[in-house]
């Protein structure tokens, strides 16, 4: 069996240091903010380019083009745009 002996200052930076670098793995693994467009149809449950375009130019999702053919768009509004339609069950008695 080996011992590694380490000053406590030593330690303290390494577990600074593999802290940092675990955090920074957790952090890569969150998911993108802004989605291609076939995402965004799969979080919206459509097939249709034409539904998503009418979506894009209603406003009622966000979308930004940082090239002539690329289209982004927002998670979030995408999320907030389902929750605006969900509709609650109702009570059956």
């Amino acid at each position: 069996m080996n011992v590694i002996c380490i000053e406590e200052k030593a330690f303290y930076a390494l577990w600074d240091r593999m802290f940092k670098y675990v955090r920074s793995q957790m952090e890569m693994d969150t998911p993108d903010n802004w989605i291609d467009k076939k995402e965004a149809k799969r979080l919206l449950r459509i097939k249709s380019d034409t539904t998503l375009q009418k979506l894009r130019d209603e406003g009622q999702i966000m979308y930004s083009q940082p090239e002539r053919k690329l289209i982004l768009y927002d998670r979030n509004s995408i999320n907030d745009y389902l929750e605006a339609h969900a509709k609650e069950p109702f009570d059956a008695n």
